[in-house]
């Protein structure tokens, strides 16, 4: 039996949104698994991006912009030489009222949360089948995509377009390359907490999850080490659902479910 473990020793890849929040827990776990790294944003991180010896590559790039995406794959092609994972992690949006949300916010949404992996998912595709001729492509995805999302109609709904995404290139690159996403739940980082609020609100909401707390970026990068080892090499095409176990149905505040049964 061949042995399998979560290594990624010799292999290339890049993060988007690397610098920071669930991105930096990806590229952290990446780079203590063995892997070179480029991380892109579009902000400039505040310290070096290393584990130990090991250092993160940073180019600046706003994934919005298909000539700053070929500028980071060039970069990759240059440096390295080939590509084995892509996470497409950029992504997010403020809460906005659906109904005035502008037109200009909407697609600002959507391109960030969709366009944006697809088109980088396409021109990483190529490094990849160039040089390796293998691949996996990791999509963060969210749990806004399989629910209603109130207050992020567009994100949302992209959210939900990256699963089909995630689908639709497992069946046309496969075996080749594999592609997974990642819907994660309700994740506690320094920028959520601006929208979460303070402790005894994130208290609450950890009451509403069956685990009992709120995710982390760490649950996140863990499970991105799985998928892009030869751990997962039969995953392909999947959505993993990272929740905690789901939320708490409000109607269980309003009725006792077990009280309307006959003894």
């Amino acid at each position: 039996m061949k042995s399998i473990e979560n290594s990624l020793d010799g292999k290339v890849a890049i993060v988007t949104g690397g610098s920071r929040g669930i991105g930096r827990a990806i590229t952290d776990i990446f780079l203590h698994a063995g892997a070179d790294v480029i991380v892109c944003a579009r902000t400039f991180p505040e310290n070096e991006i290393s584990v130990s010896d090991r250092k993160a590559n940073f180019i600046n790039c706003d994934v919005r912009k298909s000539d700053e995406i070929k500028k980071v794959i060039e970069y990759c092609k240059t440096q390295y030489g080939r590509l084995d994972i892509l996470v497409n992690n950029a992504g997010g949006a403020p809460p906005a009222d659906s109904s005035s949300a502008s037109e200009k916010f909407t697609r600002s949404i959507i391109d960030l949360n969709l366009i944006a992996p697809i088109i980088f998912s396409q021109t990483a595709g190529e490094l990849m089948k160039a040089s390796s001729g293998t691949g996996v492509i990791i999509n963060i995805s969210s749990v806004s995509g399989m629910r209603p999302n109130p207050f992020g109609v567009a994100y949302g709904a992209a959210k939900a377009g990256i699963i089909n995404v995630t689908q639709t290139l497992a069946l046309e690159w496969g075996p080749e390359i594999r592609v997974v996403s990642i819907s994660a739940g309700l994740i506690l980082t320094d920028e959520s907490r601006i929208f979460y609020g303070d402790d005894n609100t994130v208290e609450k909401i950890a009451s509403a999850i069956p685990s009992g707390r709120m995710g982390t970026p760490q649950d996140i990068a863990n499970t991105c080490l799985f998928v892009a080892s030869d751990s997962a090499e039969w995953m392909s095409g999947s959505n993993i659902v990272l929740d905690g176990g789901g939320e708490r149905p409000t109607y269980l505040d309003a009725v006792d479910p077990l009280g309307r049964l006959e003894p």
